[in-house]
């Protein structure tokens, strides 16, 4: 409905669109997590080289990224301006993955040449599906709602497709490589994981693609709902102008750093396993920590960011979650197997846990908690850029100003498996650790880097781009009354350079 210029989507929308969140996120557990260890494990792939691809692989998804964006602010077919993305996106991602890890396999040993051929091919073939599909959560932003009151809510009902996707994935996953089901994540690992992982993004997008569709049409395309002709040339100059999108970018690229490689598989395996020596019996329960503690948060963020706006609320949290990784820190510095200073929680017989345990529990799950109800509260604030921008320029180009975001996101993030291969190799190993590979000396240091060091300095980065973000509550509602006076001016027949020029 639309009332005064506010654009508020529906219940069911705004619970529904989320969910291609969580469609795509399905993948990020899927290819993004396990694809170093299947390149390794089962395909015989050199890390390194595996670790690399990944990198190089995250880097041209945020070089497709612009380019995508270009194209779907340029569309508005029968199907609208974001549908046939998502579809599109994935159809591709599906076919490309059982080719890559169900087929592939099957290429014999000593045809390593094509292995390495069909591992590259194929990957490149998913990022572009995944780019399809990924743009469309943060460009279809702009138009579901501009109500200051409702964008907030995204985080919760992303979070509950995340849940449906990526928690799935992160849950199922373990279990199924239990020694008695399938094993330690090999080739009938991948090829049970795949079809259960393209079901539930495929039910995910459709159900998104629902949420989307009332909105999916040109009078809720900025100012007068033409399409934009920006060329990628004059992408540079879009982010020297918009000076909140900057600011964004440095907060979410730091952001996603600290959760790719804090929640690295590697990094976990050598936490959780050869470290503190139960896998199996700490992962998913510190999993579930986690996201039980993250409950109150996502009320507390959503409340602060209605109340004094989503900067105010992302700085608070994250501040929360760096106080209380210094905990966590410190927890691993006293980390020795020869005395109580590890982790012990057993359920057979009766609870058996320590001292040591439950404070680690408290400090990562409050910490964990906090930073994971803030994790893509940037999503929602790329729709307040948009809005900035078209208050800017007069240009309706969320496409572009969803993927200029994602581009940055992408490539900080695509650092995360070559920091992790190249600091595992650094301790002398050629694999990437697994559950069966035993402690190796410096092991400690690689998670105390990795799992609290790396993450804490993207807070701190993310707190420091913040203090200077333009865009809070009261500076957002300036923003969309003027951007509704010139709509409504518009529609009467003004052209866009008098409504630009008389509602400031």
């Amino acid at each position: 409905m639309e009332n005064q210029g506010i654009n508020r989507a529906k219940p069911y929308q705004l619970v529904l669109f989320p969910l291609n969140n969580g469609a795509t996120n399905v993948y990020y557990v899927l290819i993004l997590t396990y694809i170093a260890t299947f390149g390794s494990s089962v395909l015989g792939i050199a890390a390194v080289f595996a670790s690399f691809m990944v990198t190089g692989m995250r880097v041209f998804d945020a070089i497709t990224d612009p380019i995508i964006g270009a194209l779907m602010d340029k569309t508005n077919g029968r199907f609208g301006k974001f549908r046939p993305f998502m579809v599109i996106g994935s159809v591709i991602m599906a076919i490309s993955v059982i080719c890559l890890y169900v087929l592939t396999p099957f290429v014999p040993a000593d045809m390593m040449w094509l292995r390495y051929t069909l591992f590259i091919v194929l990957y490149a073939v998913w990022v572009i599906g995944y780019t399809f599909q990924t743009s469309v959560t943060r460009a279809a932003q702009a138009v579901l709602t501009n109500d200051p009151k409702q964008r907030p809510l995204f985080t919760i009902f992303n979070t509950v497709g995340s849940l449906a996707g990526m928690g799935l994935m992160q849950f199922i996953g373990p279990i199924l490589a239990r020694d008695n089901i399938f094993g330690d994540y090999n080739q009938s690992w991948f090829a049970a994981m795949t079809p259960i992982g393209i079901v539930i993004s495929v039910a995910l997008t459709i159900l998104a693609i629902i949420g989307i569709w009332e909105k999916d049409q040109p009078k809720y395309f900025g100012l007068g709902g033409k399409q934009e002709t920006v060329k990628v040339s004059e992408y540079i100059s879009i982010i020297k102008a918009n000076k909140p999108l900057q600011r964004l970018m440095i907060a979410g690229g730091g952001c996603k750093l600290a959760l790719s490689i804090a929640t690295n598989i590697t990094v976990l395996i050598m936490l959780y396993s050869c470290m503190m020596g139960d896998y199996d019996g700490l992962y998913l329960p510190m999993m579930i920590v986690g996201y039980v503690f993250a409950v109150p948060f996502f009320a507390l963020t959503v409340r602060t960011s209605q109340k004094k706006g989503q900067k105010a609320s992302l700085m608070t949290y994250v501040a929360v979650a760096f106080v209380c990784y210094i905990g966590v820190l410190a927890l691993l510095l006293l980390w020795n197997p020869d005395t109580a200073m590890h982790m012990v929680f057993k359920l057979d017989g009766g609870l058996q846990t320590n001292l040591y345990t439950i404070l680690f529990v408290l400090f990562f799950g409050v910490g964990y908690g906090a930073y994971y109800a803030t994790a893509d509260m940037p999503i929602p604030m790329v729709a307040d850029c948009a809005d900035y921008e078209t208050y800017r320029s007069g240009k309706f180009i969320p496409g572009i100003m969803g993927t200029l975001f994602s581009l940055v996101d992408k490539l900080v993030s695509s650092l995360s498996a070559t920091v992790v291969g190249v600091a595992v190799t650094l301790i002398g190993l050629n694999t990437l650790p697994t559950k069966t590979t035993p402690y190796t000396p410096g092991m400690n240091w690689l998670v105390i880097i990795l799992f609290c060091v790396v993450p804490m300095c993207a807070w701190a980065l993310t707190l420091w781009s913040m203090k200077g973000y333009e865009l809070d509550g009261k500076r957002v509602k300036e923003i969309q009354a003027v951007n509704a006076q010139r709509r409504e001016a518009i529609a009467k027949g003004m052209s866009l350079e008098e409504a630009m020029e008389k509602y400031k």
